[in-house]
């Protein structure tokens, strides 16, 4: 029976085939990302600066607002989401 709080992985054919063309260093990278990101240790945060249209970064904080969800906290979640 698999644990429903670790992450799993599907596998596509031309995901593999990407796979199959990766070097060492590249597969390393990816498992260093991988662990880091799904790590149980909290990690620090780091300021950016992001250019954003303002009419999209206002229509994302009232949608936000609406949802009652902070605007960068929803930011974060679909960057984690577009990662796995």
């Amino acid at each position: 029976m698999s644990d429903p709080s670790r992450p799993l992985q599907f596998f596509n054919d031309e995901y593999l085939e990407q796979c199959q063309r990766m070097h060492p260093e590249e597969i390393l990278a990816f498992l260093d990302s991988f662990r880091k990101l799904h790590s149980p240790r909290p990690c620090k945060s780091k300021l950016i600066s992001l250019k954003v249209p303002e009419n999209l970064l206002e229509a994302f904080k009232h949608k936000a607002r609406a949802s009652g969800l902070r605007y960068q906290t929803q930011i974060k979640h679909l960057m984690l989401e577009w990662l796995e």
